[in-house]
């Protein structure tokens, strides 16, 4: 989409000004956001403003969603529990670190449900546990990995409340425990002024009843480091089916509509043109050609 409207905006378009379309990388594991702004994109790259949307396929295509305010700030964690492996049938001569993985699970969500108010958000999400390697044998040592999405003013009670629970369960179980944090990343706070000039740039385009207001979500993107230098907006584009039409994705993925994240997932091609349209228009209308 990118692409297409650089070479529309490169060959037919009329705008008054410069334009600067960021390629990039390592968006959802390694801060690519940041790292450009720390190899200095702005001060090589001067702009007043900055967009960027997602494809969204709860949406179908033809639709748009815009949010005003502030997102969920987000970090990983990984915690590390190490004990003692010995044989299944003899557990009584080791140190099994499962248990205590299941009781740090739990507990963690305790941190939701007991230490924020109960009208704050925030997410703890466990995705990954792994231990052992054969079904006869306690292992030595249980990973557990995650991600948290909680409000800024939140982040650091979540990281304090967690670590206490990881240290002082390992110490009950006789186990050595840690937490360690990576990929934090501020919430997406999109700017009034941009928001609202994206939000009539999606009337015009495709009329106000395909234009939604998004509810908040936990979603994170480093796309907000971007907007802690520099005013902008994060929107979303549909790039779902159109009702009654025919499930555009390619035979062999799994049934029903697929979701973001999803092994079913399957980019919808059909939004290309929209999306490209979409920042040409953007950007003629925000350089008018005076």
């Amino acid at each position: 989409m990118l692409l297409s409207a650089a070479r529309v905006l490169a060959e037919e378009a009329k705008f008054d000004g410069r334009v600067v379309l960021v390629f990039q990388p390592a968006e959802e594991i390694m801060g690519g956001a940041r790292a450009m702004i720390q190899d200095k994109l702005f001060e090589r790259f001067p702009v007043d403003a900055i967009f960027g949307f997602h494809n969204f396929v709860n949406l179908p295509i033809g639709h748009f969603a815009f949010r005003f305010g502030t997102g969920a700030s987000l970090i990983n964690f990984k915690v590390t529990l190490e004990g003692r492996g010995t044989h299944a049938a003899m557990p009584h001569l080791g140190l099994d670190p499962i248990p205590a993985a299941c009781q740090i699970e739990q507990a963690f969500q305790t941190v939701i449900s007991r230490n924020k108010a109960p009208v704050e958000r925030g997410v703890i999400s466990v995705t990954m546990i792994h231990a052992g390697e054969a079904v006869n044998v306690v292992p030595s040592s249980c990973v557990l990995q995650g991600t948290v999405r909680c409000p800024e003013a939140l982040m650091a009670m979540f990281k304090r409340r967690m670590t206490q629970i990881v240290e002082n369960t390992a110490t009950a179980y006789e186990l050595a425990g840690r937490i360690e944090w990576s990929h934090y990343t501020p919430g997406v706070d999109n700017h009034t002024k941009e928001t609202e000039f994206v939000r009539q740039l999606m009337i015009d385009l495709v009329g106000a009843e395909k234009v939604h207001e998004r509810e908040p979500t936990m979603g994170g993107e480093d796309f907000g480091y971007y907007l802690h230098v520099r005013p902008g907006s994060y929107f979303w584009v549909g790039a779902g089916p159109r009702q009654g039409e025919k499930d555009y994705r390619m035979e062999g993925h799994g049934p029903g509509p697929s979701t973001l994240h999803s092994a079913s997932y399957d980019f919808n091609d059909a939004l290309i043109p929209l999306g490209a349209t979409l920042w040409v228009r953007l950007v003629e209308r925000w350089l008018t050609v005076r």
